[in-house]
């Protein structure tokens, strides 16, 4: 089984592509980058790298949201171009799963935080021991609910994400768990992780359609909310 894995839910670009559970060759910058310009580039060398008929592949796993509305939206639109073109299923992976995913086995509850801005973050709680099991689903929160939240459970936890080095503070100061902060090669989006958790799924029979597929924003967008008054 082959698996094409493409994220560009946020600042990180990252294609992947994982081999009958063996990753076979990933492509990921964390940059300033315009992801309409690198996605199909970083694709295009890994498959080039590694001798791959886009043709053999199984399933295109996206991050499927939430995150940047900007990338995901071109994500979803390189996903879809590339089911289109070559006929293949999609698997729409939820980006905060496949973010606790690079965490597969840890001990400690598992708590991916995405920066939302204004106070907010895209999160969810998992344990990892055996597997993925969701705690809380992804869901955009107050950062301070979400503490409250961990305190509850109290239990040990593990942060990552962008929305660490923006959040750190608000953590120091309410955290009454044990907790850390995920290594550098963990605590970001990677296409690697979206193709191995896509995999599962293709197993499951959870595909869709190119066609069918469409980002999950989780929230309107801030061009939305000033177009219709709302608070931001």
């Amino acid at each position: 089984m082959k698996i094409l894995g493409i994220d560009s839910s946020s600042l990180v670009a990252s294609a992947a592509i994982v081999t009958d559970d063996i990753l076979t060759a990933e492509y990921t910058v964390n940059f300033k980058k315009t992801h309409s310009q690198t996605l199909l580039p970083m694709i295009d060398e890994i498959v080039s790298m590694t001798d791959t008929d886009l043709e053999e592949i199984d399933a295109i796993a996206v991050s499927g949201g939430p995150g940047s509305f900007t990338g995901l939206r071109i994500g979803s639109a390189t996903a879809k171009g590339l089911g289109l073109a070559l006929k293949k299923p999609l698997i729409h992976v939820p980006t905060v799963d496949a973010l606790a995913y690079n965490l597969w086995g840890a001990a400690d509850l598992v708590c991916p935080i995405m920066d939302a801005k204004r106070n907010q973050v895209y999160t969810g709680i998992y344990r990892m021991r055996e597997g993925l099991s969701i705690v809380k689903e992804q869901c955009p929160m107050d950062m301070r609910g979400l503490m409250e939240k961990l305190n509850g459970l109290g239990e040990p936890v593990i942060f990552l994400g962008d929305g660490v080095p923006v959040y750190e503070p608000v953590i120091r100061e309410t955290a009454k768990v044990p907790f850390s902060f995920a290594p550098a090669h963990m605590n970001r989006q990677r296409a690697a992780a979206v193709a191995a958790l896509g995999a599962v799924y293709y197993r499951q029979g959870r595909t869709e359609t190119a066609a069918e597929h469409g980002p999950d924003y989780m929230r309107k967008s801030q061009a939305e909310r000033e177009r219709l008054g709302e608070s931001l």
